[in-house]
């Protein structure tokens, strides 16, 4: 029994020794220089709008300013909501110009219906939000309202992660923030009883309002 087991491992031991010593040439020599995805033909705002529509995103293309308030009022009435809070100047200085009631500070966070944020990239290959804690809104506004609505600009679209990393990079320079990161979707998990559940470590439903400025 020892005998045989013994034989069969040399054997294997063998075989493994004649291919180490075998010169062979790289079958896939263009492997690290070839794409890991497709190239994608169409257009990047069309790109993102499909793949963040899978992953249960609500995506909205304004023209401009004013369909962006439209939008925000008929969004506000649909799902009644009454307490939206934004932080960051430069989102309560476009709401403030047209009348938008925002709350401005962090008192009605807990009791907040919905958050309101800028992001940094929106990225087209996979549907997702880059988003870095670098402006007022830091970490929470993004995550603790069961609404999640982010205000983005078409000048912001990029392919890939890589792109929206080198954006970050040339905005804050050797200032990065702390926290950069993604999301493709609304919070979900399914570890209860395998069934998915949306909203269970974050917001509830997630909307892109994009404005295009490409004009």
């Amino acid at each position: 029994m020892n005998i045989r087991n013994t034989t069969a491992k040399e054997r294997m031991l063998k075989k493994i020794r004649q291919a180490l010593l075998q010169k062979r040439e790289n079958p896939h020599a263009d492997f690290e220089d070839s794409p890991l995805y497709k190239d994608e033909e169409e257009p990047l705002d069309v790109t993102f709008a499909r793949e963040f529509t899978q992953v249960a995103g609500n995506f909205i293309y304004c023209d401009g300013e004013i369909s962006l308030i439209e939008n925000l009022i008929l969004l506000a009435e649909k799902l009644e909501i009454k307490k939206i809070l934004a932080w960051e100047l430069e989102i309560q200085k476009l709401l403030g110009q047209y009348g938008f009631p925002i709350y401005t500070t962090d008192q009605q966070l807990e009791a907040a219906d919905a958050g309101i944020t800028t992001c940094e990239a929106l990225i087209a290959r996979n549907g997702s939000i880059m988003l870095t804690n670098g402006n007022e809104a830091g970490r929470r506004l993004s995550i603790y309202p069961p609404i999640h609505i982010v205000v983005a600009k078409a000048s912001q679209l990029v392919m890939d992660i890589k792109h929206g990393l080198q954006r970050v990079k040339e905005k804050y320079g050797d200032k990065i923030p702390s926290m950069v990161s993604t999301i493709t979707g609304p919070s979900r998990t399914a570890d209860m009883e395998k069934m998915l559940v949306l909203g269970a470590h974050g917001p509830k439903e997630l909307y892109v309002f994009l404005i295009e400025d490409r004009f």
